[in-house]
């Protein structure tokens, strides 16, 4: 029989038929091994050495493997090269399989869909898309499976490159019938989006709504928002639902009820103004040095870094959401003890919404579901300083009431975890202890037998004297017999007709008992036990923890809206930015403005304000004047002013009157560098 006709291949092939697109890792012992192509793709890629295997048959089988202690890296750099890879796993005890051990796919990773933490990026999304286009309008449906984000988008065909730049996916699903265009747009950042091509059925309507009902226990779409014209992107959600259960065969639990765009919605931003007004990303670069962002981020936790991100590039065109955001604002800038307060609560809380996705999605480790639980037994800390800060507020509708009605500390959630917990847990279950003493009496007894050999030995010689009357009996261990009773000759007339003759010295007789052999079996497995108690107990916990994933990222949600609301503040005041008027008239008119990024990197007095008035009976300047005299910078403030007004944010100025606008526009010269 040749290495490739031989059961154990034949498995291989079974399973690669189903994956053919991915790169397979087929779990064999303590290595994930690749072979044929896989093999050699893996070699050139990863740099490891092809080998081959052939059990003495004609057909030798090209072989390459990591080690599944080391895979994280090798992963990684294969996934951030645009490659997707199905992990196969054992599952089920190789000591105790019939034949050939059962294995299966358990998660396939792609750009797009991805747990581990060195395939993310903590300060931004890594959202998965699909696109739909029905007419004039576009369906686009973005998920981030990380977070369990989803969002249902409806934009107009012209507007798809400013949705998918905004979002910058890494990677996108498109119908296999449409266009070439469409299939190479909005491709994100310098290496682009992975593009995956589905069947065009995938994009049926019917077949998305049933699924999208199905998925969150509603009787219609419409119990979650989605209405008639919601259609192109209720299509794209379907085959990004069909592709996502693909890719992790055990669901999507953690994934949350959509949230809805629609047109008039928030305000698009073409690429073209997102980077000349340097938003998230320097001209010169992918880097954030000299962007809004890197002005403006001083947030706390990974989720408020993220939201802080979204929404820069997603300016609000509502008046009264803008209001909201600048009354909270106002709350925390005129409070700094109590803004401190809230601050420093925020301060050490993790990443809730990724590790609580983790334990929904059965990814989480000890180490994740612990600081987890360390993260969430700080809320109650921070929700104590916002109801300190609500009674300060002197206005008529105070701005935390919303979020104030809605919290939820998961005290018990975070008390079960603490609890159950050690305090510095491993990365992997196995390697050290993760579960506490007190929580299971039998791994407790498992781990005295397991560390208190000589006190149990002592005990049992003990119990054997007075059972016998023999004082000089002796209870031992060696290699060969295991666990003995040993017997002086002068004493063998008191050895009682349960003991079993196991080994005669001179002088005297070693026995073994039922009742010792039992304790040496306990002794011998209690390591082994101990391992299988603790990652049951452990998958109790996490399975409790991630059925509350609806709660986790509520309060997930409010800790970032808090974070970036607190940072807005903290912003202001340090940086002397005022609350902005907002009108619904076509007014703008900005006194004592400036560039927001432009005033950080100047020594502090030197930028001199630039004074800005567009009334509706004049709202068109002509700007002229020589190079590097400042038409760039003033254009540019502007836009950034408006921009941030209209974020929530304080602004650069001594007052500005903004009437809300729809849409930014600007470009300026491609070797134009401010910052410079």
């Amino acid at each position: 029989m040749t290495r490739a006709s031989t059961p154990l291949m034949q498995q291989y092939r079974e399973i690669k038929d189903r994956h053919q697109n991915a790169i397979l890792f087929f779990r064999m012992g303590e290595f994930y091994e690749m072979f044929y192509e896989d093999a050699e793709v893996a070699s050139r890629v990863l740099g490891l050495t092809l080998t081959s295997r052939n059990n003495g048959g004609a057909a030798e089988v090209p072989l390459a493997g990591v080690p599944v202690k080391a895979a994280a890296e090798y992963l990684r750099r294969l996934v951030q090269q645009g490659f997707r890879v199905s992990i196969c796993e054992q599952t089920e005890d190789p000591r105790q399989a019939k034949g050939i051990v059962r294995r299966e796919v358990v998660e396939t990773i792609t750009p797009g869909a991805a747990f581990a933490d060195d395939l993310l990026d903590g300060g931004r999304n890594n959202f998965l898309c699909a696109i739909f286009i029905e007419g004039g309008h576009a369906g686009i449906s973005a998920a981030d499976l990380s977070t369990g984000e989803l969002r249902l988008i409806v934009t107009a065909v012209a507007d798809i490159d400013a949705v998918m730049s905004r979002l910058a996916p890494r990677e996108i699903l498109v119908a296999r019938s449409v266009n070439a265009d469409l299939r190479t747009a909005g491709p994100p950042g310098e290496e682009g989006a992975l593009i995956t091509e589905r069947e065009a059925w995938e994009f049926d309507i019917g077949l998305a709504s049933t699924d999208l009902a199905r998925h969150f226990g509603v009787a219609s779409v419409e119990g979650l928002g989605v209405g008639a014209h919601d259609g192109p992107a209720l299509a794209a959600t379907g085959a990004l639902l069909r592709y996502m259960h693909e890719l992790q065969p055990g669901g999507v639990p953690h994934l949350s009820r959509p949230v809805i765009e629609r047109p008039g919605g928030p305000m698009p931003l073409d690429e073209m103004t997102r980077r000349n007004l340097e938003l998230v990303e320097s001209l010169r670069g992918g880097d954030t040095s000299g962007t809004l962002l890197s002005v403006m981020d001083r947030t706390l936790t990974p989720m408020g870094a993220r939201l802080l991100r979204q929404w820069i590039l997603t300016p609000l065109t509502d008046r009264n959401a803008i209001e909201a955001r600048l009354n909270t604002v106002d709350l925390f800038a005129d409070d700094p003890m109590g803004r401190e307060s809230v601050r420093e609560a925020l301060d050490g809380v993790r990443d809730v919404e990724r590790l609580a996705s983790k334990a929904a999605a059965g990814r989480g480790t000890p180490r994740d579901l612990r600081a987890l639980g360390d993260s969430v037994a700080r809320l109650p800390r921070l929700h104590a300083s916002l109801e300190k800060l609500a009674v300060g507020w002197k206005g008529s509708a105070n701005p935390l009431a919303s979020l104030l009605k809605d919290w939820d500390a998961c005290a018990d959630i975070s008390a079960d975890i603490v609890a159950t917990i050690v305090e510095n847990p491993p990365i992997a279950m196995g390697e050290e202890v993760c579960i506490r003493e007190g929580v299971d009496a039998d791994l407790d007894e498992w781990r005295s037998l397991r560390d208190g050999g000589k006190d149990a030995i002592a005990r049992i010689q003990t119990e054997e004297r007075a059972r016998t009357g023999i004082n000089s009996l002796k209870v031992g261990y060696n290699r060969v017999f295991g666990y003995f009773i040993e017997i002086t000759n002068t004493n063998s007339h008191l050895v009682p007709g349960d003991y079993q003759r196991r080994q005669t010295l001179t002088g005297a007789e070693r026995y073994v008992t039922p009742a010792l052999k039992e304790h040496e079996e306990k002794v011998l497995t209690a390591a082994e036990r101990i391992e299988e108690r603790e990652r049951a107990l452990f998958e109790q916990l996490r399975k409790r923890v991630g059925a509350e994933i609806r709660r986790l990222q509520c309060v997930a949600q409010i800790a970032a809206e808090l974070d970036v609301l607190s940072t807005y503040a903290e912003v202001a005041q340090r940086e002397g930015y005022v609350r902005p008027v907002m009108t619904d008239g076509f007014d703008l008119s900005i006194t004592a403005g400036r560039h927001p990024v432009v005033e950080r990197m100047m020594a502090r007095e030197k930028f001199i304000p630039n004074d800005l008035s567009l009334p509706e009976s004049a709202r068109m300047i002509i700007l002229t004047g020589p190079n590097m005299s400042g038409k760039s910078t003033i254009l540019r403030q502007a836009g950034l002013i408006v921009l941030m007004a209209q974020t929530g944010s304080f602004i650069p100025a001594a007052a500005a009157e903004i009437g809300v606008v729809d849409r930014l526009f600007t470009r300026v010269g491609a070797s134009d560098n401010l910052v410079r």
